[in-house]
């Protein structure tokens, strides 16, 4: 919920903190420091489970998360605890959120074998996902509720007893299961060089597609110098993972046609999924005129088809089949994404009997996402054995994330500049103060219309290339749901 939380609470954040709306930018890292946690925990708390166990991993990354969303609630109440202790607090929070998702998926994959993995990931996955249906409305009901005792900064400060609660449980849990089903750890050691590397050259992929200016243009001034760094230092590590005996990726997985298939395909997925969680709601305020809680209701619609299409698809990977399951899911979210790229100001007037056509749009675009997700995770998992789980799964919701931030920093510099480009300069010759005001507000949305439009358009682009790599690398001739390669 969390990772979703901010979607309504973002306007009152920023505030707080001294950053005004027309320098909106500048908040994206709120958002990417978030996600740039994930991406750089994952892939090395995913080992370090494998090696140390996943119980202690686990209660690690929640303390971690607890401290975070500490920071994040102090933001604004001393002069030093500004916008960067506010994105430190959230990059914190990303660092500890960065190792839940797929230690849980691990646990899972530890426990179920055979055609009843990919039921039990989907599970998993749809009870993660339903986090994000769940996280703006919670965010936005709590800090109405609890406007007397600090508003947003309530939703933050409750996250410490949630994680204390959660690690108590986990570990209960940890300690009752069978010795034969425990995660227990394994022999071995962490290659923190290759981790360092892999996290400092992704942070520098940050920083390469922040913008900075967008008005002026759509690449910010670090685009050059801090690209050129990612990629030496990307290089630097790909070389490093060459050389190794045992490199944070097994030379099996980054040889398996399977694996890389469903990353680059997880990769794209991720940039479109985040069109939809950032861009609707704002479509919703800025286009569509509905209030904050009015544009989080809207996302829902959205947000509610992902849950439910990640168990649907893990039912239906067992008995169709992964590719034919994963093909299926993202044809409907491109689809959507097509006929959202067609969406007019009067968009949510629209019914196709007594449902709203937008509301179906992105229903159907959430189910094809949510589809998707098993089918693409156990194809990674059934390559590994399972003291490799832990891995495995981080680099499955790696993936995705990558493709998550990278969209969603990239998008946004392409949005904004494609905003500036599109409202242009207004010429308002309109004779009366309101009338002016009017016509400024109906140029407005119209640019943000036109932009949203062809930011759809590139997500269902997104879907259909994600679409190709899965017939490619995960067609009939290549994937399989079966145990045999983790055997």
């Amino acid at each position: 919920m969390d990772a979703y939380v901010v979607v309504t609470l973002l306007p009152a954040m920023i505030a707080d903190v001294g950053l005004t709306v027309d320098r909106i930018e500048q908040a994206t890292p709120l958002v990417t420091g978030f996600l740039g946690g994930y991406v750089v925990a994952m892939p090395l708390l995913g080992a370090y489970s494998d090696v140390r166990g996943r119980a202690p991993v686990y209660v690690a990354c929640l303390a971690a998360f607890a401290v975070g969303s500490v920071i994040t609630a102090t933001a604004g109440l001393w002069t030093f605890a500004g916008l960067p202790w506010l994105i430190v607090g959230r990059v914190l929070q990303g660092l500890g959120g960065g190792g839940l998702v797929p230690l849980t998926l691990a646990i899972a994959a530890d426990l179920y074998r055979d055609s009843r993995r990919t039921v039990a990931l989907g599970s998993v996955a749809g009870l993660q996902e339903a986090g994000s249906v769940f996280g703006p409305l919670y965010g936005a009901t709590l800090a109405a509720a609890a406007a007397s005792a600090g508003g947003w900064r309530f939703v933050f400060w409750c996250n410490v007893p949630l994680a204390a609660v959660c690690g108590t449980g986990l570990y209960l849990l940890h300690r009752k299961l069978e010795p034969g089903t425990r995660t227990a750890p394994q022999q071995g050691s962490i290659d923190w060089i290759s981790a360092v590397l892999l996290g400092a050259g992704l942070g520098l992929l940050v920083f390469a597609l922040y913008p900075d200016d967008p008005a002026n243009r759509a690449t910010g001034s670090l685009f050059i110098p801090a690209g050129l760094a990612s990629i030496v230092v990307l290089g630097a590590y790909a070389w490093r993972q060459l050389r190794q005996i045992e490199p944070l990726i097994p030379h099996p997985l980054l040889r398996s046609r399977q694996f890389i298939g469903s990353s680059i395909a997880n990769l794209l997925i991720g940039g479109a999924l985040m069109v939809a969680l950032v861009d609707v709601p704002l479509l919703g305020r800025l286009v569509f005129s509905l209030n904050q809680l009015d544009s989080g209701l809207l996302l829902t619609r959205f947000l509610v088809g992902v849950p439910v299409g990640a168990v649907l698809g893990g039912l239906m990977a067992r008995r169709v089949g992964g590719w034919q399951t994963a093909m299926l899911g993202i044809a409907i979210a491109a689809i959507a994404f097509v006929q959202m790229s067609t969406w007019q100001t009067t968009e949510l007037d629209l019914k196709l009997g007594p449902l709203r056509q937008a509301d179906l749009a992105l229903a159907a675009c959430g189910l094809g996402f949510g589809i998707v997700i098993a089918p693409l995770a156990a194809a990674v998992l059934d390559l590994t054995r399972a003291e490799n789980h832990g891995l495995a799964s981080s680099l499955v919701v790696l993936a995705r994330t990558l493709g998550m931030l990278i969209g969603l920093s990239t998008l946004t510099a392409f949005g904004l500049h494609r905003f500036h480009q599109i409202l242009g300069t207004p010429q308002l010759n309109d004779p009366t103060v309101k009338e002016r005001v009017d016509h400024l507000a109906r140029l407005v949305a119209a640019a943000f219309l036109q932009e949203y439009r062809e930011i759809f358009g590139i997500a269902a682009a997104l879907c259909v290339l994600a679409g190709l790599v899965i017939f490619i690398t995960l067609g009939p001739r290549t994937y399989r749901f079966s145990a045999t390669a983790s055997r």
